[in-house]
């Protein structure tokens, strides 16, 4: 029987003609795989599978996809959530499930804690990311003293939000980057041109729950909200958190977009 493999151009460039055609013989390619988005199995004899390259700064890992899940990509990652996706892809759950786990922003005594949940929007549960700082966030190159934080967003074209009544529209060019089944980071675009560069991303990969994994899958995106320090805090239960959105929309404090999957 055929192998329902795709290869994309993208892929097909980094890995070379002869590769892509040992994966398309099966000579490469697993008889059976976990798809890297939804953690099920997989039969590229079965279904149509998709090949999703990470390239890290030195290394890269060929993963595999239910294509329902992903299209063919390469995905641009640096050496660590590289080799944090292949600890988890290889079976070490050591990394901590507790949220969130910050990265640097600018300016560099802030931090971004960053929570996942589901959102209730018009009688649907979105997967959401929740992202504070934990301080204010001061343009760059200004002397400091304000908060710059939604400013910023919005100029890169976040909607400010006064109630959490529909699916903020989706962000060209941003995304979340998945792997694994786990969280490692937000992309946006790249100033220079070129594949996405990191916004935030996890000093260690973010483990979701398996609802929050399966809604993204089947949203094929994830509603990113954001508002200044101080004004979601850290929340236990997700309708507690609902209710600290609700408010921060109502005080003009809450930014959304909708960010599409870069894989999962």
């Amino acid at each position: 029987m055929p192998r329902m493999l795709d290869v994309s151009d993208e892929v097909r460039a980094e890995i070379g003609d002869e590769e892509a055609a040992r994966l398309l013989a099966g000579e490469s390619a697993p008889g059976g795989y976990d798809c890297t988005s939804c953690r099920t199995p997989g039969d590229p004899e079965q279904e149509r599978t998709s090949t999703v390259l990470f390239v890290g700064d030195e290394t890269a890992v060929l993963a595999f996809a239910h294509a329902t899940c992903l299209p063919s990509q390469v995905v641009q990652v640096t050496e660590e959530q590289l080799q944090g996706a292949v600890r988890a892809i290889g079976g070490d759950t050591g990394d901590p499930a507790a949220a969130p786990d910050p990265a640097p922003a600018a300016p560099e005594q802030a931090v971004l804690g960053v929570t996942s949940g589901l959102v209730l929007i018009s009688g649907e549960l979105h997967p959401a990311l929740v992202v504070e700082p934990t301080a204010p966030v001061a343009r760059p190159g200004s002397p400091g003293g304000g908060d710059d934080f939604l400013p910023l967003l919005i100029e890169q074209g976040f909607m400010p939000l006064t109630e959490l009544s529909a699916v903020p529209p989706a962000l060209h060019g941003w995304s979340v980057l998945l792997a694994a089944g786990r969280l490692h980071a937000v992309l946006q675009p790249n100033p220079g041109g070129g594949r996405p560069v990191a916004w935030w991303q996890a000093h260690q990969p973010l483990q979701v729950t398996d609802g929050w994994r399966s809604a993204a899958t089947r949203h094929q995106q994830v509603l990113m909200f954001a508002a200044p320090v101080g004004s979601i805090g850290r929340q236990p239960r997700e309708d507690l958190l609902r209710d600290a959105l609700d408010k921060a929309a109502a005080n003009g404090k809450l930014v959304a977009a909708a960010l599409p999957l870069a894989g999962l």
